[in-house]
């Protein structure tokens, strides 16, 4: 079988991490200044990593940081900065957000892939990563180049995570997860928003039937899906007691905590495709998705 644009652009991805990296330090005028009180946006993937990262921000004790999806903004509330993410330039939510926000005065940050489309006027600043761009449907390396620029730019030191990731892009998975009949993902802190990610990702690429939810969270009803042929997916430690649990329901738990998050979120991404070929779909042609969101 071919290898798909998808894949291809998933094992792109510790280079691209390594580059996000190297020019944090140049991108850190325009990225949000520690004491801010800072908003991030976006749709979808980018709402996803935005919540990672509006969590790390907080963790480190660089102000508070809140992450909305691009149409939910509460426009009636005051940062010093908003960033935006979107890897198209295009999608509308996060377009007319800006431009409601730039009208207000509130400086307006984007990362994006393409400053050559719309969101240089609904911007003050850009931040591109052009180098991450996909030409797939699905969005991965992008997502994760985002992320990694940002926590680089919260002093994270990403050499180990580039190390799990190059081994996430070659390493089998179990051969049991592809033909589970449903997975659940799980996660803490700023890995919840890693959570949400990979579960998105199986929906758009083989259109499986997963969710994602805080760990601790996940006995308070959502266990009751649980059982022989389904999957729980956690990324990084599990609470206490949580892994006994998943057994009980005879769930079937796949913990890798020695590994990056974000390396583990390669993992998932892979296993979306797996999925998909499993059930004879093509990951590269998500049905009902379209690579940007434009409203009319």
């Amino acid at each position: 079988m071919p290898v798909s644009l998808t894949t291809a652009e998933i094992a792109s991805q510790p280079d691209c991490w390594l580059r996000a990296a190297d020019i944090a330090t140049a991108a850190a005028g325009r990225l949000p200044h520690r004491g801010e009180r800072v908003a991030v946006i976006g749709c979808g993937t980018s709402w996803f990593m935005a919540q990672s990262y509006a969590a790390l921000r907080e963790q480190a004790g660089h102000g508070v940081t809140d992450a909305f999806a691009a149409s939910e903004f509460p426009s009636a509330r005051a940062y010093d900065r908003v960033l935006a993410i979107t890897r198209s330039g295009t999608t509308t939510e996060v377009l007319r957000a800006g431009a409601r926000l730039r009208a207000a005065g509130t400086p307006v940050v984007a990362i994006t892939a393409d400053p050559h489309t719309p969101v240089q006027q609904a911007a003050d600043e850009l931040v591109v990563l052009d180098f991450a761009d996909e030409r797939s449907v699905v969005q991965t390396r992008f997502a994760t180049t985002t992320l990694a620029l940002l926590r680089a730019h919260l002093g994270h030191d990403l050499t180990a995570a580039v190390a799990d990731a190059r081994s996430a892009v070659t390493a089998a998975l179990p051969e049991s997860l592809p033909a589970a009949e449903q997975t659940t993902f799980l996660g803490t802190g700023w890995t919840y928003g890693l959570a949400q990610e990979a579960a998105l990702k199986m929906r758009e690429a083989a259109g499986a039937w997963t969710e994602s939810y805080p760990a601790m969270e996940y006995r308070h009803g959502p266990i009751s899906i649980t059982g022989p042929g389904r999957t729980v997916w956690a990324f990084g430690a599990l609470p206490a007691g949580l892994a006994d649990d998943i057994a009980a329901a005879g769930g079937t738990l796949e913990s890798r905590p020695e590994l990056d998050p974000l390396a583990d979120l390669v993992r998932a991404q892979r296993l979306a495709v797996a999925v998909a070929e499993h059930e004879g779909l093509d990951p590269d042609r998500p049905r009902n998705l379209t690579r940007s969101v434009v409203l009319g």
